[in-house]
C-alpha cells in the first residue's frame, strides 16, 4: 500500500488547472500499486485536483478537515459542491479537534498529512515559505526534514493567479 498526501496552492490559474490535473494523474499512476491511499484536506484547487485523481485511479481517499467550522467558514460557494462530493466519496474523514479554522488548525491538519504519508505530492512553485506558517512551502520543508519523499508537481505553464 502506498499512501500519498498532498499540499499545494489554492490559487492556480484557469490555464494551469488542466496541466496540474494531468501531472497529478501521471504521478498517481506511477505510484498506484493496487492499494493507493490519498490523504487531502480537499481545499480548492491543488488538494481537490489530487483527491479527484486518487478516486479516478481507484484509490481510497482520506479527508483531513482542519476544524469543525471549516466547511461553514472557509469553503466558498464555488467550491462547496466539489468539497461535499469529495467528503461523501472519502473512505475516512478526520476532523481536527479545533473549533475554528486558524493557523493552528492548519498546522495540525498538515501534521496528520505527514504522519500518514509515505510520500508527499506538492503542487508548489518552489517559492520559499512566507513566514506565516502552514503554507505549501512549510509543508514541503517539514516533510523533507522528516525524511518523507516529496514529488514536486509544477508543470510548464502552471501559475498562480495572484
Amino acid at each position: 500500500m502506498t499512501t500519498i498526501a498532498v499540499t499545494g496552492h489554492m490559487d492556480l490559474t484557469e490555464a494551469g488547472i488542466p496541466l496540474v490535473r494531468e501531472a497529478l494523474a501521471e504521478l498517481i499512476k506511477r505510484h498506484a500499486d493496487g492499494s493507493l491511499v490519498g490523504v487531502s484536506c480537499i481545499a480548492k484547487c491543488s488538494d481537490s485536483l489530487f483527491a479527484e485523481a486518487v478516486l479516478a485511479a481507484g484509490g481510497r481517499l482520506v479527508v483531513v478537515i482542519p476544524s469543525r467550522d471549516y466547511r461553514q467558514r472557509k469553503v466558498k460557494p464555488d467550491h462547496a459542491p466539489l468539497f461535499d462530493r469529495l467528503v461523501e466519496a472519502a473512505d475516512e474523514v478526520l476532523v481536527m479537534d479545533h473549533e475554528t479554522a486558524d493557523r493552528r488548525a492548519y498546522e495540525t491538519a498538515n501534521a496528520v498529512l505527514q504522519e500518514r504519508a509515505d510520500r508527499l505530492a506538492a503542487v508548489w512553485n518552489a517559492e520559499p515559505p512566507t513566514g506565516k506558517g502552514g503554507g505549501s512551502a512549510d509543508v514541503v520543508f517539514e516533510a523533507r526534514e522528516a525524511g518523507v519523499p516529496v514529488d514536486v508537481v509544477w508543470p510548464d505553464g502552471a501559475a498562480r493567479a495572484n
